[in-house]
């Protein structure tokens, strides 16, 4: 479904009476039902780390715990598309996932990035090295973000909005990884941990000076995620797992339904 601004607005105005006159339910209900929704990007939107997945979706895990998965449940979507996939990056965003979109898209999620940043190889260097070598690592992570990332994201950005230039896209960052000072007891150091957390934080804060450069939306699920750190007693996302390796580092079904769902409500 594709509006014009002037018809969004009365759209919008139309709604407001609804909700005055029937309550914020019907009214919501009113204008979720007429969306067409696709959910894009790497293995935080597919939902890796929550279990439940689709097993026709193959290597790219989409969950039925995802948070787009309960967004749709939630809110019943006129159609419902659901690309994203685990390790994606820019490039696979853009050559796979881009089919659903068109016209009469109205709502886009999207988390994407981490892959292309080194993300896996920085846990696997701070895991395996020493924290000199670690922190180099990151440092690098950094570098990349800096130089070559905003480039790569802005091909995916151009690439959504003409394919689908009346969409509301939202992008969603990605959460600190540990509380500092928290309850664990073994692993990596304290320095370790905070570079991680500050690398996450200059990934969070380079993609959302891209996401607001090209008119979208950027959610920040730091606040949301906070106390629920690895290292906080109640984490909502997995620490390291060598026998699932490819869960460590993600969120649980409680961080997509406590931590990625209300994000993106936040911004809706």
């Amino acid at each position: 479904m594709r509006l014009s601004r002037s018809a969004a607005l009365s759209s919008s105005l139309l709604l407001g009476a609804v909700l005055a006159l029937t309550g914020s339910g019907a009214a919501q209900a009113a204008e979720t039902a007429a969306l067409d929704y696709v959910a894009l990007g790497d293995s935080y939107s597919s939902g890796v780390g929550s279990g439940s997945y689709d097993s026709a979706s193959g290597d790219c895990k989409r969950s039925t715990k995802a948070y787009p998965v309960l967004w749709k449940n939630a809110h019943a979507p006129s159609s419902f598309a659901f690309t994203a996939c685990s390790g994606a990056r820019t490039g696979d965003v853009t050559a796979n996932q881009l089919g659903p979109l068109s016209a009469a898209t109205d709502l886009v999620s999207i988390t994407i990035g981490g892959n292309d940043a080194g993300f896996a190889d920085v846990m696997t260097t701070c895991v395996l090295e020493s924290e000199a070598t670690c922190i180099n690592r990151v440092n690098q992570a950094k570098a990349y973000v800096d130089t070559t990332l905003p480039g790569k994201l802005d091909s995916v950005y151009n690439a959504i909005s003409s394919k689908a230039p009346a969409a509301h896209v939202v992008v969603l960052g990605y959460p600190r990884f540990y509380q500092l000072n928290g309850s664990c007891i073994a692993g990596l150091s304290e320095n370790e941990r905070s570079a991680i957390n500050n690398a996450s934080d200059y990934l969070n804060a380079a993609t959302a000076k891209r996401a607001a450069d090209h008119g979208f939306t950027f959610a920040s699920v730091v606040p949301a995620f906070t106390g629920h750190e690895i290292c906080s007693g109640s984490a909502w996302l997995h620490s390291l797992n060598w026998l699932n390796i490819g869960e460590s580092y993600h969120p649980t079904a409680a961080g997509q339904s406590g931590g990625y769902l209300p994000s993106f409500n936040g911004v809706l």
